[in-house]
């Protein structure tokens, strides 16, 4: 019949259910490849921000070690100034010293005077400084503060202590600056009054 194998003019150009399949596949693999390249994209744009903070933090560490390096060289320059400055009196008292030495009218008792002078002052500008000689004399030997460069026996110390003082040791603060070198009491070698005794027998046998 005529009105059965008519056909909607519209019908070529509807798809058909493989087309329609296709479609959605495509679409639903574009999905994915374009999320996927987003995805790409704010990475990379991360990377680069960490490698712009990165060479930033970089720099100014670089930058730090500078300044703190002239600030140490700047620190150091200072206290040796102000060492220097505090130094420069006492050589000003060591030149009068040695002037004086030279008249006809200075006396041994006065020239001592002047050099004990010049002494006090420049133990005083140490001291400023934190520097400071310290007492070994007569203290049990320590090889932390004490350089032994000699022994001899005592009759006044006990073994082991310091004797003779021939160079003083300076603490710079709590810090060591340079040890003391000193002569440490050893044990007497000679025979005690008993020890005799002990071997007077022996000699008599």
């Amino acid at each position: 019949m005529a009105t059965e194998e008519a056909q909607s003019p519209n019908a070529a150009e509807q798809p058909g259910p493989a087309q329609a399949g296709g479609a959605n596949a495509k679409a639903a693999a574009a999905a994915p490849e374009a999320e996927l390249k987003a995805q790409v994209d704010k990475l990379s744009e991360e990377k680069r921000d960490l490698n712009d903070r990165l060479l930033r933090l970089a720099a100014e560490f670089e930058n730090y070690k500078r300044r703190a390096r002239k600030e140490q060289d700047d620190a150091a320059a200072r206290g040796l100034e102000n060492l220097t400055r505090e130094l420069l009196p006492a050589m000003d008292n060591f030149d009068r010293a040695l002037t004086a030495s030279k008249s006809a009218s200075t006396t041994v008792a006065s020239l001592i005077e002047g050099v004990l002078m010049v002494q006090k002052s420049f133990l005083g500008a140490l001291e400023k400084s934190q520097i400071k000689p310290f007492e070994a004399e007569g203290k049990p030997f320590d090889p932390n503060f004490h350089e032994a460069i000699g022994h001899i026996e005592s009759s006044t110390l006990p073994p082991n202590h310091v004797a003779t003082v021939f160079q003083r040791g300076y603490m710079l603060g709590s810090r060591l600056l340079r040890p003391a070198l000193v002569q440490v009491t050893r044990k007497s070698e000679t025979p005690t009054p008993s020890d005799s005794k002990d071997a007077s027998p022996t000699q008599a046998n």
